[in-house]
């Protein structure tokens, strides 16, 4: 799939949209963002804002695989965005 065309500014604003309470899923997303934000793609995107959604405690529950996504987020973006964030350091 090829990789979202996204401007400077618009990766900013996905950053700054992805920035979390608890300090836990700032390192989950920190470590996502400097593997995979020059390539990422629109599905991508789409799952990580999907992500960004949940609670900060839902949220660290998918990142640690104590929850699988379910509902509206059992989507093959949000899951592989779910298994690119869940990858070890």
């Amino acid at each position: 799939m090829p990789a979202a065309v996204l401007s400077s500014a618009d990766l900013g604003r996905l950053k700054w949209r992805c920035r979390r309470g608890l300090l836990e899923n700032d390192l989950f997303v920190e470590r996502f963002f400097r593997r995979h934000e020059a390539g990422l793609t629109e599905d991508q995107v789409r799952g990580l804002q999907g992500l960004m959604d949940l609670s900060d405690n839902d949220l660290l529950d998918l990142l640690l695989a104590r929850k699988e996504p379910e509902g509206e987020l059992d989507r093959d973006d949000v899951k592989e965005v779910l298994a690119l964030m869940r990858q070890p350091g």
